[in-house]
């Protein structure tokens, strides 16, 4: 065992595990900005990357010398540019990456601008140490002792590197009892098992997840469709079929938050257009986007199958052949128009496989309007142009009509051209939300342009109007900038409620009304297909009626985080909604079971693709 040691101050095996070592660890401090409770939590965090380091480095002492360095320069390269890459994502996402994610490679050439703007110069360093190597070796080749391993330095290294991998996770088990099976976060996952054991990890339960739907047989379905049917609620007699008939338009706010209704900026409103629009609608203030990993994808699943997103990935590429039965095809079948308009590559979020999963007839992608230089802004056409072009496409449908709109100028990194700009950038240590109002004003005024001209050419009065956020625009990257805006200290209770998004809901010849239930994006299809006078009992769906009577409020998210009328769940704590404050868990504990199972039954339907037995009934 001592020859392990020998000569081994120049070892190119130490050298890369300890500066491989240190830098995850300076990367979790600096840039994942993981939470920490306790001495036995940093500790846990600083030795969790040492056992997967040894088991892959280590791999050398079985290889012929003359491969040896290029194996561990090259292995060492390999796990550099997976930290960084988690690093790029945790920027924005606030979350770590996920194989399903890996596989969405066909969004990368529209990501551009979004990868420029989160990557920073002092990035390099991170590769700095393996070049700097990469060069002794080539020029100093005898800086660093080889010499061949015995069996006895191999048990060794075997033996240390199983005892290094136990005592972690003995550790993790202890501080984090049933770790690996009961955990929905996955900072969780990397604090306690290492950024790259927690990748093995996420490859099993990508295989697990791959052989659901070989394995499912619909029976299964039974026990959601009990669960479904003892929890419908009556509907409201009053607005049930109020707008038969009628057209629907449906707009996605691009990361479009509540924090912005009714708010102003250098004294000038945000959204003065739809802090007037709200006064002639339903408005529901206590709305909760509930997206995962797939953003925008993952709110158009949601409001469309009312079912729940993926932990990982986005439904859009890992199920897009499932059978569904979303609101378009529920609407084509009660004779419908169906269309979704987004001038947007068709292939971005698998668009064009999964709207005909969806049932929807006709998809208007880029290139189906006039994009050029001038009329763009940051991810594409800027949204003044879109639905001014989009008018055209809708006079030219058949009524009644169902057409969605999904806006873009309000995307990361919020960037716009002073001529396009009519609100002063705020000011905080924050680009990022500095630059957020401008383009949320943009799109305020985009808006107002297209009712105008709904308006003009009579389609306003007879069409459905529902506004909704579909996802955060502003992370938690930014909170001490959003606790200057607030004037308050982001807790993990306020970052729950900044998940708000607005869901604004106009029928003709009603009036405006603030309604403030507890809701969710997968209230959004129940509510819309009863005010169209669609009956929904024999459907799988997981939302209620927003104007039924008896919903109970309640609404979980992705993460398994869930808010009720008076307290809200999040990182394993119950708060007082009126205080924000934390409380004892009994008021929360009746609801956890629900949650699960709720998130369980839906991931069941999409993993084993059920809903395909659903219809051979």
């Amino acid at each position: 065992m001592k020859r392990v040691f020998k000569n081994q101050g120049y070892s190119l095996f130490w050298v890369l595990l300890i500066s491989l070592w240190l830098k995850t660890y300076i990367a979790y401090k600096t840039s994942f900005e993981i939470d920490i409770e306790n001495w036995v939590q940093e500790f846990i965090l600083f030795i969790n990357p040492v056992s997967f380091l040894l088991i892959t480095l280590s791999v050398n002492i079985f290889l012929k010398e003359k491969r040896r360095t290029a194996y561990l320069l090259i292995m060492s390269f390999f796990i550099t540019l997976v930290l960084f890459a988690n690093l790029v994502f945790f920027r924005f996402f606030n979350d770590f990456l996920t194989i399903p994610v890996l596989f969405q490679t066909s969004n990368m050439s529209d990501l551009g601008s979004s990868v420029h703007e989160l990557i920073n110069p002092g990035d390099l360093l991170y590769f700095a140490d393996i070049l700097f190597l990469m060069l002794l070796v080539k020029y100093k080749p005898k800086i660093f002792h080889d010499r061949s391993y015995n069996p006895q330095d191999r048990k060794f290294l075997v033996l240390m590197t199983l005892g290094v991998t136990f005592f972690n996770l003995a550790l993790a088990e202890a501080e984090r009892p049933e770790l690996l099976t009961r955990t929905f976060d996955r900072e969780i996952l990397v604090k306690n098992i290492g950024t790259y054991h927690y990748h093995l990890y996420d490859a099993i339960l990508q295989t697990k997840s791959s052989a659901q739907r070989a394995l499912a047989d619909g029976s299964e379905l039974a026990e959601i469709e009990n669960y479904i049917r003892s929890n419908q609620k009556a509907v409201n007699d009053d607005l049930y079929g109020l707008a038969k008939g009628k057209n629907v338009i449906l707009v996605s706010l691009e990361s479009t938050q509540s924090f912005v209704i009714n708010k102003t900026v250098n004294g000038e409103e945000i959204t003065p257009f739809l802090n007037e629009f709200i006064k002639e609608s339903y408005y529901f203030n206590n709305f909760y986007h509930q997206t995962g990993q797939g953003k925008t994808s993952d709110s158009e699943f949601i409001i469309e199958n009312s079912l729940y997103p993926l932990g990982r990935g986005a439904v859009f590429f890992t199920h897009s052949q499932n059978e569904y039965k979303a609101t378009p095809e529920i609407l084509t079948e009660k004779g419908y128009y169906t269309a979704s308009l987004h001038a947007n590559n068709k292939s971005f979020w698998n668009r064009d496989m999964m709207y005909d999963s969806l049932g929807y007839q006709r998809f208007y992608d880029s290139d189906e309007y006039k994009v050029s230089e001038r009329n763009s802004i940051n991810w594409g056409l800027n949204d003044k142009s879109f639905f001014k072009q989009s008018i055209a496409h809708l006079k030219g449908m058949p009524e009644p009509f169902y057409a969605k709109f999904i806006t873009l100028t309000n995307h990361f990194p919020f960037t716009l051209n002073e001529a396009d700009r009519s609100l002063e950038p705020y000011d905080s240590n924050s680009k990022t939300l500095n630059r957020y109002f401008p383009t949320v004003r943009y799109t305020d005024e985009a808006l107002e342009r297209f009712i105008g001209d709904l308006k003009r050419d009579g389609i306003y009065e007879n069409s459905i109007i529902v506004l909704y956020g579909d996802h955060y625009g502003i992370s938690e990257n930014h909170n001490y900038a959003m606790s200057q805006f607030l004037g308050k200290e982001i807790t993990p209770f306020e970052s729950i409620q900044l998940q708000r998004v607005p869901l604004i809901i106009h029928v003709p010849g009603q009036k405006g009304k603030t309604i403030s239930t507890v809701s969710g994006q997968i209230d959004v299809r129940p509510t819309l297909l009863h005010l169209l006078g669609v009956e929904n009992d024999d459907y799988i769906e997981f939302g209620k009626d927003l104007f039924s009577e008896e919903k109970i409020e309640f609404t979980v998210l992705r993460d398994s985080s869930f808010i009720t009328k008076d307290h809200l769940y999040t990182m394993d704590t119950c708060y007082d909604k009126k205080t924000g404050t934390a409380t004892d868990k009994s008021p929360c504990e009746k609801y956890l079971e629900k949650a699960k199972q709720e998130l369980n039954y839906s991931d069941k339907i999409i993993y084993g693709d059920l809903l395909r037995f659903y219809e051979q009934r």
